[in-house]
């Protein structure tokens, strides 16, 4: 949602911080006539109390409020107060909800006995926990006055009226108008008060209130308003003058504020709505920069619980879109929705069904979300689901409509890992689960989905495409009518996929309604019994055997922006998108790609590699538009994916070249005031503007905007890729697809969609585009998808009345299910919500039906109703039926083909060990985000890497000790020496790590491998210590493991100490370590320092690790100490060291290291004596 109301108390922060500061938005600015008193506002904040707390609890955070408000605002305990609550309740003075003219005794008193307890509020309650505190304003009530200022699509519209306060009464009736054009100044005082003001008879109050409205409309504009009601506000003149003989300027108090703020505009005006929240603003206290960001409350009735709110933090922190709210905790059915219009019209479906009051939740995710996203959406449903039971059970549907390009199958799998984590809750709660989903992937989706259903213990029944979008709500709430889904006609597209197997469930929702006798085979795609005879017209006519010679026109025609010969640049870095275009264009046997070239301000001109049909071509990109535009002249079509952020500057950019005829602006999230002045821009220019928030628009045959029409295999199932009949225009990109599906099986297809996206101010609008389909003479029937919110429906109403519109539209309203809500519910898109009664989804349809457009009684029965109406025009001969074209070949690239199983070929490697392919890096299986859950530390993340297992919590711990262990033995030693020299030398960190790694070997580090090698082997062949020390002799050969320059059996190593002691304490049992300790009283016998050492330690202490842990088999055990294991901790360990070594001399600025001279033994063969020592090849002889 885009415009969101904001709490009395923010607004007039806002107001009193920016009033004076905001930049003027008109000509010249007028000087102020008017003063802007002190401000003076204390809240009561109990946000973070329940009605669940113990009541001694909630008066004591009562107490606490109260107090804190009265420190940090000494004025309250001093004057005369006003004091309401500040949740967006409406006519607070009528519901006795208003404290007027009190002290501070009083007021604390009457909120004691409101604080954190229900009331009734016409037919809503909620809990009272936010209130407002201001002075008492004596005045006179005809100084009272009404002052609005609200958005238009093109342009800004300030109410006035004369009598303000509880009565103002209908000032939609009475109240005098200015309007302000989007892209114009705002008039001078002198116009406003013209315009406005006529009825005020003081001079000095018109000019107060004159410059006031000037100001008023500056803070409006900079700080993204979208609504603001001052209701009343007074002008309140002084009584005498000054004693400089000046007549002091009347104040202008704002008494009661509404206001609604443009969320997504908080990249633009955040900083300056959080500047005005600051204790610097509030209290006058010193400046510590910004406050807390602008706080969006529920609306009152529906206070936001803990799971909507990780919802909705969980959507800020991603570009895809998560939804929820929770509208009855303890009802039956839940859903889990993807697509913002597929949300509604699910919801609908519910609704009419009876069985509103039972909804749970209305939420959606739509977007690409990722795996992990997913899973934790689900999860949140799920925990609410399952925490009460019902006798009759519960009924869980996840749908969807035809993704355009979110990958089914990813998302189901963080659906399904929810659901496994909750499968005996699910149990318990007697859950039966219904889905029905389409789009890229969607087969190996539902597959898997149908996978679990026979392991999770809950019925779960799956269905595709071929069932219409909603048909799983009558049959999940067992109200199945063959009017439910549209009966009447016989599907024309043949059934994808089977819904179920025939030995758990049934087929296809349709089939389940119909008889056992007339029940049709598993390969049946009917949505109804079979037709009557007389019906036989109604079947879908074959599409026209030419996209070229039925869809191709002049590009001067202004009703068709989109042809067989249409060429666009695509603006921003989208090869996904692109590569679609491209291969629609194949499919459709276009001469020439219709992407010209793309533009990527961020990278210098070069070119891409796309596939056109199985061969690859280059695409040129550029940095410039303008250079991409003059380049390619015949590009009159921009498909702009710049983000919402830059999307006004690149559209107003594209604006500019008179060679662009239409723009199709991509993003969600536009700020209103920047779409509104992109429309005024286009409008202007005479381009079509299609957007923001749209997935685009689709000529079959001829042209399609970015990812619009999903993947190749919907295209082609939907026959988009030949004309057909039917234009249509939807709000939906998600719920286009629907269409293009709907009217596919119901019609000879589509002849042109368009999706104008789902925000309140849309580039084109539903009379735009039918408009054009009414001029075009390849249109025979026009179709409209509209919904809950705005007022353009009724425009086509009017049109089809005056008879601008004569050929026949079938329409439907999305969201009538929004009346039977006790509570404000935005739904999935910007718009989508009701303003007043006449936005409401009934009033539209009722509007709409009776301008004489053919309305069906509900969404479900829209397939029928379109059908009846196509065979009419079949039967009247205004649709003549043509043959099918040969379905055409459709490339699929190689890693789509491998992600759907169709094709395998023998990898280049193999890895066990990790996984990155999926939305969560996995260690042997193990997740990330469980890694840290876990806490399993570093030990056991190298028990999965190097392991492939979890190793016991002292196992572990064991590797981190020998990890610390190893870490370094100071700078003498070899690899030490080596890292200092190489940096030393300048090089980088990666070479001076390696010059020290590489001296690891048999005499540095390599007597780990080395001892757990000699003595495991000595003991597994049944060796006494005695007998392996004498065979060690005997062979010349030192043991591995024993022996120390420095510490000895009367000054032990405290790290051998330390290890075999915890050894000792934690492992099961440790009989190599025993070995070895026999071994060492025989060495020490010999000589005091030839203990075990470190090393030692470590190679047979991992050794009993690895054989008695109970994690390995003997032949693993072997395994891995023959491998190379031991020297691998050694390796690890000692990086940590060597690259200390090399962060010091690095710190240290340390030069070039020579060393020097009196350290090296120079034996010259010229100098030496009686020429004892030989070197060179020149001395040496062969004896």
């Amino acid at each position: 949602m885009s415009a969101k109301a904001i709490r009395e108390y923010d607004g007039k922060l806002l107001l009193a911080h920016y009033l004076q500061q905001s930049p003027t938005m008109a000509a010249v600015q007028p000087a102020a006539a008017f003063e802007q008193p002190q401000p003076r506002l204390a809240q009561v904040n109990l946000s973070d109390v329940s009605t669940a707390d113990a009541s001694d609890k909630i008066a004591a955070a009562v107490e606490a409020a109260l107090s804190r408000a009265e420190r940090l605002n000494p004025w309250l305990t001093s004057t005369k107060l006003v004091a309401k609550p500040d949740q967006l309740i409406k006519r607070r003075g009528k519901s006795g909800l208003l404290l007027l003219n009190a002290d501070w005794a009083q007021v604390k008193e009457w909120i004691r006995e409101r604080a954190v307890k229900e009331v009734a509020v016409g037919a809503v309650s909620g809990v009272l926990k936010t209130f407002l505190v201001e002075p008492f304003v004596p005045h006179a009530a005809d100084v009272e006055y009404y002052v609005c200022i609200q958005s238009h699509r093109d342009g800004d519209e300030i109410l006035f009226t004369h009598e303000g306060g509880v009565e103002v009464g209908d000032v939609d009736a009475k109240a005098l108008r200015l309007h302000v054009p989007i892209a114009q100044a705002l008039p001078d005082s002198e116009s406003i008060a013209g315009a406005l003001l006529g009825g005020i008879g003081s001079p000095t109050q018109r000019a107060a209130l004159a410059t006031f409205i000037e100001r008023l409309y500056a803070v409006y504009v900079d700080l993204n308003f979208t609504y603001l009601e001052i209701n009343p506000l007074v002008v309140l003149e002084a009584a005498g003058g000054s004693g400089d003989g000046q007549q002091p300027l009347p104040q202008v108090v704002y008494l009661d504020l509404a206001a609604k703020l443009d969320q997504t505009a908080e990249f633009e005006s955040g900083d300056k709505w959080a500047r005005a929240r600051s204790d610097a603003v509030v209290y006058g206290a010193a400046d510590a920069g910004a406050g807390p960001a602008m706080d969006f409350p529920a609306p009152f009735g529906r206070e936001l619980s803990r799971e909507e709110a990780y919802i909705q933090e969980l959507d800020a922190k991603t570009g895809a879109s998560l939804k929820l709210t929770v509208l009855n905790k303890d009802g039956r059915v839940w859903t889990m929705v993807a697509g913002g219009g597929a949300s509604v019209v699910y919801s609908d479906a519910i609704a009419a069904l009876g069985f509103a009051g039972e909804l749970a939740n209305y939420g959606e995710y739509s977007g690409a979300p990722s795996e992990a996203q997913t899973y934790e959406y689900a999860k949140t449903i799920l925990d609410l689901m399952t925490r009460s039971q019902r006798a009759e059970g519960k009924v869980l549907i996840i749908g969807g409509g035809i993704a355009n390009f979110t990958n089914v199958a990813t998302t189901f799998k963080g659906i399904i890992r929810a659901l496994k984590e909750y499968k005996q809750a699910l149990i318990a709660t007697n859950v039966r689960i219904f889905v029905r989903r389409a789009g890229p992937n969607w087969q190996e989706g539902l597959r898997a989905m149908r996978e679990l259903g026979e392991t999770l213990g809950v019925e779960i029944r799956v269905y595709g495409p071929e069932t219409h979008v909603t048909a799983i709500v009558p049959l999940a709430l067992g109200q199945a009518s063959p009017a439910a889904v549209g009966a009447g006609f016989r599907d024309s597209l043949a059934k994808q996929i089977p819904d179920s197997t025939a030995a758990s469930s049934p087929g296809t929702p349709a089939a389940m309604l119909m008889t056992a006798d007339a029940a049709p085979s598993s390969s049946s795609s009917s949505l109804a019994p079979a037709a009557p005879a007389a019906a036989a017209a109604a079947a879908p006519a074959p599409a026209p055997a030419s996209a070229d010679a039925a869809a191709a026109k002049p590009s001067s025609c202004w009703y068709a922006p989109f042809t067989a010969s249409t060429r666009a640049i695509v603006y921003g870095m989208q090869p996904r998108a692109v590569q679609g275009m491209l291969d629609f264009d194949f499919i459709c046997k276009r001469a020439v790609p219709s992407v010209a070239c793309m533009v990527y301000p961020f990278g210098g001109n070069h070119v891409q590699k796309f596939y056109w049909g199985t061969k690859e071509t280059l695409l040129p990109v550029f940095a410039s538009l303008p250079e991409a535009a003059a380049q390619f002249p015949d590009a009159d079509v921009v498909v702009n994916f710049a983000s919402c952020r830059s999307v006004f500057a690149s559209t107003s950019e594209m604006l500019a070249l008179p060679q662009i005829r239409t723009i199709a602006i991509i993003a969600e999230g536009v700020p209103e005031r920047h779409a509104r002045k992109l429309i005024s821009l286009a409008q202007a220019a005479g381009v079509t503007l299609i957007g923001p928030a749209t997935v685009g628009g689709i000529k079959p045959g001829c042209f399609k905007i970015g990812n619009t029409g999903g993947m190749m295999d919907n295209i082609a199932s939907s026959k988009l890729y030949r004309p057909g009949s039917v234009a249509y225009v939807s709000k939906s990109g998600g719920m286009s697809n629907e269409l293009n599906n709907i009217v596919a099986r119901t019609t000879d297809g589509v002849y042109e969609g368009v999706a104008i996206g789902g925000d309140r101010y849309p580039g084109t609008t539903f009379l735009d585009h039918m408009l054009r389909y009414e001029a075009d003479p390849g249109c025979k029937l026009l179709l409209l998808l509209g919904e809950v919110g705005g007022a353009e429906e009724y425009k086509v109403a009017e049109a089809v009345r005056s008879g601008r519109i004569t050929k026949p539209v079938v329409a439907w309203c999305i969201g009538t299910c929004a009346g039977l809500f006790a509570t404000e519910v935005q739904f999935g898109h910007a718009g989508a919500l009701a303003n007043s009664d006449c936005e409401t989804a009934d009033a539209k349809n009722a509007a709409m039906r009776a301008a004489g457009i053919h309305v069906p009684d509900t969404f479900e029965a829209l397939p029928a109703l379109l059908n009846r109406i196509y065979a009419d025009l079949v039967q009247s001969g205004q649709i003549v039926p043509r043959a099918e074209p040969e379905p055409p070949k459709i490339p699929i690239d190689y890693a789509w083909a491998q992600e759907l199983g169709l094709v395998r070929k023998p990898a280049a490697f193999v890895s066990t060990i990790c996984d990155d392919r999926g939305q969560e890096l996995l260690y042997a299986g193990m997740r990330i985000s469980d890694v840290f859950k876990e806490d399993i530390g570093i030990g056991g993340v190298l028990s999965l890497l190097w392991f492939k297992r979890r190793l016991p919590a002292y196992a572990c711990k064991f590797i981190e000790m020998v990890l610390m262990l190893t870490a370094d033995h100071g700078p003498a030693v070899s690899g030490a020496h080596n890292t200092i020299v190489t940096a030393r030398a300048g090089k980088d960190l990666v070479s001076a790590l390696c010059s020290g790694l590489l001296t690891i070997g048999d005499r540095f580090g390599g007597a780990l491998d080395g001892a757990a090698d000699l003595f495991s082997s000595a003991y597994d062949k049944g060796l006494t210590p005695r007998q392996f020390v004498d065979s060690m002799r005997k062979q010349n050969k030192l043991i591995l493991g024993i022996g120390h320059k420095i510490k000895s059996r009367t000054n032990p190593d405290l790290r051998v100490s330390i290890i075999t002691e915890y050894a000792k304490r934690h492992f099961p049992t440790t009989p190599i370590l025993d070995y070895a300790r026999a071994v060492e009283s025989i060495t020490t016998a010999k000589k005091d320092n030839l203990i075990l050492n470190v090393d030692g330690a470590i190679g047979v202490l991992f050794v009993d690790l690895l054989r008695h842990s109970g994690a390995f088999s003997r032949e693993e055990a072997d395994e891995y100490a023959r491998i190379g294991t031991l020297n691998g901790l050694f390796v690890l360990g000692r990086s940590i060291g060597f690259i200390g070594h090399y962060l010091d001399q690095k710190r240290l600025k340390q030069g070039l290291y020579r060393h020097p001279w009196d350290d090296i033994s120079y034996l010259n063969p010229a100098t030496a004596q009686n020429d004892r020592v030989q070197v060179g090849a020149a001395k040496i002889t062969s004896a």
